[in-house]
């Protein structure tokens, strides 16, 4: 799939967060959005993948020559991100089963086999809400890898991850993100060192 901004903007009461974006976002490429905390980063991410909507501008998916409504879109997407909560009453094995329903796991993997390799199996049955921060964040990250979607999209990837679990968290970016578009807003270049496209928010501040 690729994204096309065409003059995208979003203003809040009579802010404008970011305007005039003109980009494009190409399959099997990664691209990092940075800029100071409170820029604008996770704003524009958030409408690109359709959770907020444009103030002005329009934004076009398509994959291969056919156009993908924005009401589909969802369907090609995974994010992971801070702001985006997990059912806390679940268990985690509950949590896997809950979100393999909506977006099936590359190569069939199983729930169980997901537990294994984001290195969460023993706790399979401990309710999410009794996980700490970094085991949430290490959750939240299998879940988008391991998705079958083209597109994914990570917001400070690394947040409240310790040294070990930001390795394994590059580890799984280099295995499961070579063929997908992967966005990124991030302030840690240790989160993004790999990507050679990387967009300053700044850039649409008029």
């Amino acid at each position: 799939m690729t994204i096309n901004l065409d003059n995208i903007g979003k203003k809040y009461r009579n802010e404008w967060i970011f305007r005039y974006a003109n980009l494009s976002f190409s399959a099997k490429e990664s691209y990092t959005f940075v800029g100071p905390n409170g820029s604008g980063k996770s704003t524009l991410l958030q409408v690109i993948s359709g959770i907020l909507p444009q103030s002005e501008g329009e934004i076009t998916y398509t994959t291969g020559s056919q156009s993908v409504s924005i009401d589909d879109v969802y369907k090609q997407i995974v994010i992971a991100a801070p702001y985006l909560e997990l059912i806390e009453e679940f268990t985690l094995l509950e949590m896997v089963e809950f979100h393999q329903k909506f977006k099936p796991f590359k190569n069939q993997i199983s729930p169980a086999q997901l537990l294994e390799l984001i290195q969460l199996a023993p706790h399979k049955n401990k309710p999410v809400k009794n996980f700490s921060s970094g085991m949430k964040q290490r959750l939240k990250l299998g879940l988008a890898f391991y998705s079958d979607c083209p597109i994914i999209m990570l917001d400070e990837p690394t947040s409240n991850l310790d040294a070990q679990a930001s390795q394994w968290y590059l580890s799984q970016v280099e295995e499961h993100t070579q063929d997908r578009l992967l966005i990124i807003c991030s302030n840690q270049p240790s989160e993004y060192a790999f990507c050679k496209n990387i967009v300053d928010i700044r850039d649409f501040k008029k």
